[in-house]
């Protein structure tokens, strides 16, 4: 069965809705050890689903019960198979908002976005390379919240800028993952700017 590498972190969510981050201590067969926040230890018999990346498909979606806990330490069951959340799933839109991108060794960059979903970003960034497969850190401005995100690049297209001749640019599809409250973030974001765009119509 396709589990969480252990040493990995995923999203948690208990019945109540309410998702955290916890640390996947050891995963065999069909149970899985976690490392959770003392506020997040849901008690035993207690059914939570387990969130993670499936890129660039979408994220795996596990429900367990939880059949143990010690202090922050959690023993869970599996009950079924992990099933694939598609990206198509997701709401996306939005369009102009600005985006920092930030590299280890590079220049920040900032750039705007052409859609955004709780899955992956479009956008595009000046003055700038990338490479498929790089880890980029996004500073993300929707509306009056922010959300920081790790996310790998993918679909990069270099256009350098032909009149007047100037600097490389992107455009990138970043694909990542998030937890549940950035994810009510960006949905939230993305339905309003719908609504304000068929209000404008």
């Amino acid at each position: 069965m396709l589990l969480p590498d252990a040493g990995s972190y995923v999203e948690m969510t208990a019945s109540d809705e309410q998702a955290n981050r916890v640390r996947v201590v050891h995963a065999d067969g069909a149970a899985l050890t976690l490392s959770a926040p003392l506020v997040a230890v849901p008690g035993v018999g207690s059914a939570v689903t387990l969130r993670w990346s499936a890129a660039p498909r979408g994220r795996y979606a596990l429900t367990c019960a939880v059949v143990e806990v010690d202090e922050n330490r959690l023993e869970l069951e599996v009950r079924g198979e992990p099933l694939v959340e598609q990206q198509r799933h997701f709401v996306r839109g939005g369009g102009g908002e600005q985006v920092v991108m930030r590299r280890t060794g590079f220049p920040e960059a900032t750039g705007w976005i052409r859609d955004i979903s709780e899955h992956s970003m479009r956008g595009h960034f000046e003055g700038t390379n990338v490479r498929d497969g790089e880890t980029l850190h996004l500073w993300i401005q929707l509306g009056t919240e922010v959300v920081e995100l790790t996310a790998i690049a993918t679909k990069v297209a270099a256009l350098p800028q032909q009149v007047p001749p100037g600097p490389m640019s992107v455009e990138l599809v970043a694909i990542f993952s998030v937890t549940e409250a950035e994810a009510r973030i960006i949905r939230r974001y993305v339905m309003k700017q719908q609504l304000l765009s068929r209000t404008r119509a």
